[in-house]
């Protein structure tokens, strides 16, 4: 700190004395500058501008190399097209192998599928709509998937109907058929036959699902059993109990 009497040759930070000081005495604050000859003057001399260049900055650099290190952001993923947007896949029925492959049909004009089944193949339709698909024989086991409106006339089956995503679908038993899943199935409905009331259904995230039991004899209509929807779930002794 100064002494009493001394001076500093510095002004104290945020005395701004010597800024105005500096202003007020005019054009003569520029008369210390050095003149540029005009020869170095680069806006006199285009060769000076062609080789000038931009110098890096180090922060310039780190910055860069910290971007590729981060790695690009990640690109939000594209909604899909609707139903009616997408391009329309021909129809298809073959046998591969042991499998059936039924898709694509919407409104066949013969009204009807029919597929002649043996007990060794399983059958895969997906991607129909309001199309009847009658299976012949006793097969294996058959899939549905994206389908809308389709109705399925079966004999028997070794194991078991799966159904997934298939609103206002109609199943018809008239033989014998261990298991029946569904899942996400919004509407449908179910006819057993008098050879197929031991039948199990599983469903998961269904709703306005309704299965048609045979009357006590021939001349009886059938009777329409929905499935619950709701299930009420207690703790009792510890034990988690699920009822209907």
């Amino acid at each position: 700190m100064p002494t009493n009497g001394t001076s500093t040759s510095r002004s104290a930070p945020g005395d701004m004395s010597g800024v105005f000081e500096q202003l007020s005495k005019g054009e003569s604050v520029t008369a210390g500058l050095r003149k540029v000859d005009p020869s170095s003057q680069t806006h006199k001399n285009p060769s000076l501008r062609a080789g000038a260049t931009v110098p890096t900055r180090s922060d310039s650099q780190s910055s860069a190399a910290s971007t590729a290190g981060r790695g690009k952001s990640p690109v939000p993923g594209t909604k899909p097209k609707p139903s009616s947007m997408r391009t329309k896949k021909p129809a298809r029925k073959e046998l591969d192998g042991n499998k059936w492959i039924i898709e694509n049909y919407d409104s066949p004009p013969e009204g009807h599928l029919e597929i002649d089944a043996s007990i060794n193949q399983s059958i895969l339709i997906s991607r129909c709509a309001k199309t009847t698909i009658r299976v012949l024989n006793k097969a294996n086991a058959i899939s549905l998937d994206n389908c809308t409106n389709v109705s399925l006339i079966i004999d028997s089956l070794v194991s078991a109907v799966d159904v997934i995503k298939c609103p206002n679908f109609a199943l018809q038993v008239l033989g014998t058929l261990p298991t029946i899943l569904l899942d996400q199935v919004d509407g449908a409905t179910i006819y057993l036959g008098s050879e197929s009331l031991g039948t199990e259904l599983f469903t998961s995230k269904c709703a306005a699902v309704n299965v048609n039991l045979p009357g006590r004899t021939h001349d009886d209509d059938y009777r329409e059993c929905p499935l619950p929807e709701q299930v009420r779930s207690v703790v009792r002794n510890g034990v988690l109990v699920s009822e209907i």
